[in-house]
């Protein structure tokens, strides 16, 4: 396996685990991390994940060679087809598979911690991007170097742009950006930077506020959060208004309500 997977209690700890390649994400990778997304949204069990890199780094992008070895495997099985039913050809299937990963992040219930340490470049950037909560170690750089290597950061520019808007995110790519952790936090890139010794501490005081939260109310906030994004105010103001009634009226809803009413913590709260 590419990753190493721990659960401890509700919070699954997904590392990325090629620290010899500074952790660059292979297609098998991907696949590996889309399969270990859906087993935890589908366990009753899991209500947070961490995303961290093994060997001192987060991770450098892409597995070129990798890539490049799958582009020839598929060219080799069909010699006579460039592009696939979809009009898609061997590399663009390839970019296709990681931008589904990282809108399946994106668009994950549970809630999402990314740890940042040492390199964090083109995918790694683009999953640092999607985490709802980005912890960045001192020593933590960020990069997009697609442009300087005569590519495109075709699949993570949505998310890039969500997280830092149009301008820091045109800046970046056309200079193919070089962000130290204290430049990142300043932009928006990342939430906080702790010392190396501290981001344990860190992670665990932010796992603590998490789950704290009622795990179908941080869903639902989630959700709702997603599609105030895309919509004017005006036109979410029913939906919202049904949302916030079938919480209230739910069994989150009245146990957090009866906890606060009677001083303690509710059911669903970590200690």
């Amino acid at each position: 396996m590419t990753l190493a997977l721990e659960r401890r209690g509700p919070v699954l700890h997904v590392t990325l685990n090629r620290p010899d390649l500074r952790n660059a994400m292979s297609l098998r990778m991907v696949t590996e991390l889309r399969a270990a997304l859906k087993d935890a949204e589908s366990s009753d069990q899991v209500r947070v994940i961490v995303l961290r890199g093994a060997g001192g780094h987060f991770c450098a992008g892409a597995d070129l060679k990798d890539m490049a070895a799958a582009r020839m495997q598929a060219m080799q099985s069909q010699p006579h087809a460039s592009a696939d039913e979809t009009g898609l050809d061997a590399v663009a299937q390839a970019n296709l598979q990681f931008g589904e990963l990282c809108l399946a992040f994106a668009s994950t219930p549970l809630a999402l911690v990314a740890v940042l340490e040492g390199s964090v470049m083109g995918g790694g950037l683009g999953l640092a991007c999607v985490a709802d909560v980005a912890l960045a170690c001192e020593s933590a750089v960020f990069r997009l170097p697609e442009t300087a290597l005569g590519m495109v950061p075709a699949q993570i520019a949505p998310f890039l742009v969500e997280r830092l808007g149009y301008s820091q995110a045109k800046r970046l790519a056309v200079t193919g950006g070089r962000v130290k952790a204290t430049d990142a936090l300043a932009i928006g890139l990342v939430h906080a930077v702790h010392a190396a010794d501290q981001i344990d501490t860190a992670l665990a005081a932010v796992l603590g506020d998490i789950l704290a939260c009622a795990p179908g109310a941080l869903a639902a906030t989630k959700e709702l959060i997603e599609r105030a994004r895309r919509m004017a105010a005006a036109e979410l103001l029913r939906p919202a208004a049904l949302v916030f009634s079938r919480a209230a009226q739910g069994a989150e809803g009245i146990e957090g309500s009866t906890a606060f009413i009677q001083k303690r913590k509710p059911k669903w709260a970590v200690t």
